[in-house]
């Protein structure tokens, strides 16, 4: 990305890393990018939202790297901690790693502005990059694939129209082959015809623009119906006890999965029945009834990786394999 501006005199731009260096997010956007242009870099110790808009504030950020769980704290702060800082240094923010709610992106962009920029992307392969002003015409989109760069394909590998959802496959041309470790099982089972997948499942509009739904791995099957978390996570997020959740499917002894939805709280909101009833309550309306929760679990810390992705794996492990912790 070439958005830095070296400044001789001044340094004009300063970047922020947000996350940790051995990822390959914040190292190549928040470190290698920045220093090659001969800029600057902050390097926060631990991620905390109010100590992140300290520091912009303090060193005149221009440049920052985030993912949508960073959005969501930033978001949750009291409006009179928000009003003390500025932000107006920042010229571009991206963000990525996983999606991000619609409504989210939106209120930060209410606050930032028009320069967040977002990317899908993994640690095999490139994938796309959208605009905020293109975001803001096709809300939800993680951006446009070039010509030939991206297929939806279903479980037979038959490429799907658009609208339809399928597994995202990438290009993968012969200098950027790639092989996991000592799994050359996995390895095989993610490429196809020229192109590979990290199992992330989606749609192209007709206008060519990629949306994601989720991950195969994540899927629910509830009386053999597919199930998307993801969904139901976004219109949970907005209820306002809600810091943090993720749906996973449970076991169910007629339909072989039903909605468990796992979520962290706010400070000072309540964990109870009664919340719990108040939370499947309020996505009815917003989703169709076989997406509903149909239970609710507390916890005080959701798992996820250093990329920020939650480890809907660890969460499902509790309610299949008899795991005591998350």
């Amino acid at each position: 990305l070439a958005v830095f501006q070296y400044d001789p005199d001044g340094g004009r731009d300063l970047a922020l890393c947000t996350g940790p260096l051995y990822h390959s997010g914040p190292f190549n956007i928040c470190l290698t990018q920045p220093l090659s242009a001969g800029i600057g870099t902050v390097l926060m110790d631990k991620w905390e939202p109010e100590e992140t808009l300290r520091l912009i504030q303090h060193y005149r950020i221009s440049h920052a790297f985030f993912v949508p769980t960073m959005f969501k704290r930033l978001l949750q702060l009291p409006q009179k901690i928000r009003d003390q800082y500025q932000v107006a240094s920042l010229r571009f923010v991206i963000h990525g790693a996983a999606p991000c709610p619609v409504e989210t992106k939106q209120q930060m962009l209410d606050w930032f502005g028009p320069i967040i920029w977002e990317i899908f992307a993994g640690t095999e392969g490139p994938g796309t990059m959208v605009s905020p002003q293109e975001w803001l015409a096709k809300p939800g989109t993680v951006g446009k694939p070039g010509p030939g760069q991206m297929k939806i394909l279903d479980e037979a590998g038959v490429e799907l129209p658009p609208g339809e959802t399928g597994t995202v496959y990438i290009a993968n041309p012969e200098g950027s082959r790639f092989q996991y470790y000592k799994d050359a099982a996995k390895t095989q089972s993610v490429l196809r015809d020229g192109y590979f997948t990290a199992g992330d499942l989606g749609h192209i509009d007709a206008d060519g623009y990629l949306f994601l739904t989720g991950r195969s791995a994540e899927v629910i099957i509830a009386g053999g119906v597919n199930i998307y978390p993801q969904e139901i996570d976004d219109v949970l997020a907005r209820h306002p006890a809600v810091a943090d959740v993720a749906c996973v499917g449970v076991p169910h002894p007629d339909w072989g999965e039903e909605v468990k939805a796992v979520v962290q709280l706010c400070e000072g909101a309540s964990a109870g029945e009664a919340l719990a009833e108040e939370l499947i309550a309020f996505v009815k309306p917003q989703l169709a009834k076989q997406k509903w929760p149909r239970s609710v679990d507390f916890v005080d810390a959701l798992p996820r990786n250093a990329a920020g992705k939650v480890q809907r794996k660890q969460l499902r492990a509790r309610y299949w394999l008899g795991e005591e912790q998350i």
